[in-house]
Order: C-alpha cells, then sequence, then structure tokens
C-alpha cells in the first residue's frame, strides 16, 4: 500500500466519522451502534497512521518503505497500556 492510499484510507474513515455523527444527529442510528462504529473507526485510523509512520520511517532510514505492514489492532491500542 502506498502512502497515498493510506492517506485516501484516512480520508474515508474521517468521512464514516461525520457521516455517523450526522445520522446519530437525524435519528437514524442509536448512541450505542454509533459508539461501536467510532471505535472501530478510531482503531482502524490509528492502524493507518502508524503504517504511514513506519513506512516514512524506513523511508528515512534508507529501507523499502513496501516491507511495513499494518500491525494488528491489539498491539496498536496496547501501546498506552
Amino acid at each position: 500500500m502506498r502512502d497515498e492510499d493510506i492517506l485516501a484510507r484516512i480520508g474515508e474513515f474521517v468521512g464514516e466519522e461525520q457521516g455517523l455523527r450526522e445520522r446519530l444527529q437525524r435519528g437514524e442510528l442509536d448512541r450505542a451502534e454509533e459508539h461501536r462504529r467510532l471505535r472501530d473507526i478510531e482503531v482502524a485510523l490509528d492502524q493507518c497512521w502508524d503504517l504511514l509512520r513506519r513506512r516514512r520511517a524506513r523511508l528515512d532510514a534508507g529501507e523499502n518503505p513496501d516491507d511495513a505492514r499494518a500491525r494488528p489492532p491489539d498491539e496498536i491500542e496496547g501501546y498506552l497500556q
């Protein structure tokens, strides 16, 4: 996945996040479903940002950025614990 692809995915997730909030305001979605989906989006965004940072670090180090892979959610979300 190229940096541009990762950035496009980030944009899609941000758009989905905004759409969820709008649907909640219109009463098309209950709060529990919004929270569940927002949590999924947050994890996916964290994975995208992590992969983008790792790709750029590999490039700066003279390594192949394509060797970087997305880390599993439990690893990404476990950083602060």
